[in-house]
């Protein structure tokens, strides 16, 4: 029996290590076997340089365990400038736009809502070409992300923004949101009225390839001793360091701690990252480092070396994105500082996991205390709240996510 064909669109798509590259990546893997998967991303680019090979053509074709992958080429771009990122996402656009002519008829289109809005336009147009079914994925709601942070304040665009957004949510046959807060905002969006068909499938890390590491590990001691990390309490974020994260303020916060016995490590990148190791820099407070993106072969090491995750968004972040950190930390088994309003998905998860502790974005003096409490009885702290594994274990494992995509996807098709 022929396979049915599905068309995925992602601006990212492995090896890059945005998380939503990896969760892509690991989605059609774990479908491949039922279908027939074309997969339209950019070429490699997340640091924003791209190698001197993807700089030759316009397309590339490259098979990835039997999922056909075709690469356009993108504009190269820092994550500091607007202008460049911007240059980058439509270029990704057109010419994606531009291949979806030649991969013929699809039975899915399957897109995700990055590039913003133009992610969930790119997959209606591809409904059209290919005359699929659309589902869109929602991973971070558009302009709401924009408006929280303020990244743009220009209402005449906004308010397209907004009108070409719910377009694509009516026009699919499915909407997929990540989180019990999202669903939320997807019927605000309308109402509650004529609201698009839509489920809540939670994103995930690979449990059998991130898990807890005995502290004696090789390679975890390699990595500690790497980054000057070696018998410290160590205090982690590890993620995109964007714009939504509060990431600026809550350094201002650690800087009262640089006299105790703890070091705050950021690992990752993203576009205010220069802006943060200058502000560390200008302090001369030593107990607050930045280390690299590690490889994805590495993120075990990483991921264990923290005694305490941090998992944060900045305020007007509820119902818009679900930081995928939170899957990693419950992995590991290392306790959760959640930094994050009421409600949210990764709220709830803290919450209903008992892995950690959290506090209300933008409440400082309410973090100040807790971290007072963490550091004062670090013991009793780890000790009471190892328990995301097993919450993980129950709920979020990688092929029980992929199960429910492959339940949509069958939906879909069938017309249910």
């Amino acid at each position: 029996m022929e396979k049915r064909k599905l068309l995925l669109y992602a601006h990212y798509f492995y090896p890059e290590v945005a998380s939503t590259a990896q969760i892509l990546t690991e989605l059609c893997e774990g479908l491949k076997n039922e279908y027939a998967i074309t997969v339209l991303c950019s070429v490699p680019c997340y640091s924003g340089k791209i190698e001197e090979k993807y700089k030759k053509e316009k397309y590339f074709h490259e098979d990835y365990h039997g999922i056909h992958i075709i690469r356009v080429r993108v504009k190269e771009f820092s994550k500091a400038n607007k202008k460049s990122r911007i240059l980058n996402i439509l270029s990704y656009f057109f010419r994606s736009i531009r291949a979806t002519f030649k991969v013929g008829k699809q039975d899915v289109v399957f897109t995700i809502s990055q590039p913003p809005v133009l992610g969930g336009i790119l997959g209606n147009i591809g409904r059209i070409i290919t005359k699929g079914k659309l589902i869109y994925n929602i991973q971070d709601f558009n302009p709401e992300q924009i408006m929280a942070v303020r990244y743009s304040k220009n209402k005449g665009i906004l308010k397209l923004m907004m009108a070409f957004d719910k377009h694509t949510c009516k026009k699919a046959s499915l909407v997929i949101t990540v989180g019990r807060d999202m669903k939320k905002t997807l019927e605000e969006r309308f109402k509650n009225k004529n609201v698009p068909k839509n489920i809540v499938i939670n994103n995930w890390t690979n449990e059998t390839e991130i898990y807890p590491l005995n502290k004696d590990n090789g390679h975890l001691q390699a990595f500690k001793q790497k980054y000057q990390l070696e018998n410290k309490f160590v205090i982690m974020y590890s993620g995109n360091l964007g714009l939504y994260y509060d990431l600026e303020n809550l350094i201002d916060l650690f800087m009262k701690f640089k006299d105790e016995e703890v070091v705050f490590a950021f690992i990752g990148d993203g576009a205010i990252k220069a802006k943060l190791e200058q502000k560390v820099k200008e302090s001369q407070v030593g107990n607050i480092l930045f280390i690299p993106y590690q490889d994805k072969k590495d993120l075990i090491y990483s991921l264990n070396s923290a005694d305490v995750h941090l998992v944060t968004n900045s305020k007007g972040i509820k119902g818009v994105s679900v930081p995928s950190k939170i899957y990693g930390c419950l992995a590991t088994n290392v306790p959760v500082l959640g930094i994050l309003e009421s409600g949210t998905e990764a709220y709830q998860i803290i919450k209903e996991s008992k892995c950690g502790v959290v506090c209300e974005t933008g409440n400082y003096k309410e973090i100040e205390q807790t971290l007072k409490m963490i550091l004062q009885d670090k013991e009793t702290f780890l000790k009471n709240h190892s328990t995301g594994r097993a919450y993980l274990e129950h709920f979020f494992t990688k092929d029980q996510s992929i199960n429910k995509y492959r339940e949509a996807i069958e939906s879909v098709l069938s017309g249910d």
